[in-house]
């Protein structure tokens, strides 16, 4: 079987005019969901999938599916959109470092650029682990394999994740402490989360604060913080999980060993589904373009200057100053030029 393409960027009348539709389930005593099946393809996450077999746009063995209830075995043919799905690779994990301005999704309906339209051709499809909003940037785990982007987002795996927040306003170390034993903000509970104070000395009216936590509900640094009268205007995410971000500047991307995507992730990814070792060195990637367009900046309106007003001079520059006059280098012992030399 071969690879599908993006099935988000094809359109929702999908399968032939021919294909059967299954009413309910088919019984299999063997085998995987196909949300799951799809999932660890690599062709969108599981609660994507499922969009998918609603809208009528996958078929096993050229019959539509209308409800994800059925299980796969490995001579099944899975289609989406007519497209036959290869079955899954081994589990990969790339390390990007998403820059700001960049929408974490396949496709935008307001048309902002997206980090997958920015990420290397050569790259295969990959699934984002968790989000990164708009105005963040950092650590943004990829991965092709969709069960196990669902692993790592789950909050009862208690991974990890650190971020460095730059906050305008003041706060203390002992007001940060209180958010150990959680807090509810306009009626949603985020769990413990440790927050420290950098040193703040000569930084202004903003502060560097460290934040780690294990949850990562949409915007919880951000909501967490602005509920202590702080207002952060910048958030970069420094690890997840068990990876960092290290020296990758913004827009690069680069494969995690399969060694350590095995050591680290083992329990998370399907027996099937283990990476290998071997291969060389993964290379830091650069993608395409990290430029975001800004709005243009509107022209100064021209003054106009009545009559009895003072119009500004010009600057002019300093007089340059006078180059001082350069003094013959004469070696020690040796007669001065113009003099006779003494017989």
């Amino acid at each position: 079987m071969s690879h599908a393409s993006d099935p988000n960027a094809a359109g929702a009348s999908g399968q032939a005019a021919d294909a059967d539709t299954v009413d309910g389930p088919l019984d299999w005593s063997n085998g995987e969901r196909v949300a799951k099946a799809l999932a660890r393809a690599g062709v969108a996450s599981r609660r994507e999938v499922e969009r998918l077999i609603a809208a009528g746009r996958v078929s096993l063995n050229g019959v539509v599916l209308d409800t994800p209830a059925v299980k796969v075995g490995p001579s099944d043919v899975l289609t989406v959109d007519g497209r036959p799905v290869a079955a899954p690779e081994a589990a990969r994990i790339w390390r990007y470092h998403k820059p700001a301005g960049l929408v974490t999704s396949h496709r935008d309906p307001a048309g902002r650029p997206t980090v997958f339209d920015h990420l290397p051709k050569d790259l295969p499809r990959v699934i984002s682990v968790g989000r990164l909003d708009l105005n963040s940037e950092g650590l943004l785990l990829l991965t092709n394999d969709g069960e196990l982007a669902r692993a790592l987002e789950l909050p009862s795996n208690y991974l990890v994740r650190r971020y460095r927040a730059r906050a305008r306003g003041r706060a203390t170390q002992a007001q940060l402490d209180r958010l150990k034993d959680g807090i509810t903000v306009e009626g949603v509970h985020y769990g413990p989360i440790d927050a420290r104070l950098e040193d703040t000395r000569g930084s202004g009216v903003n502060q560097w604060i460290t934040v780690t936590l294990s949850e990562g509900k949409n915007r919880e640094v951000r909501k967490v913080l602005d509920a202590l009268d702080l207002n952060v205007n910048r958030l970069i995410r420094l690890a997840y999980g068990p990876f960092d971000l290290g020296t990758l500047a913004p827009g690069e991307v680069q494969e995690v060993e399969p060694r350590s995507v095995r050591e680290r992730l083992g329990k998370f990814i399907a027996r099937q589904g283990q990476p290998a070792d071997g291969g060389a060195k993964p290379r830091v990637m650069r993608a395409k373009s990290t430029e975001i367009d800004a709005p243009e900046a509107e022209p100064r309106p021209k003054m106009d200057y009545k009559a009895g007003w003072a119009k500004p001079k010009s600057r002019a520059r300093p007089p340059r100053a006078a180059p001082k006059p350069r003094r013959n280098s004469v070696k020690p012992g040796a007669p001065k030029p113009g003099r006779p030399k003494p017989a």
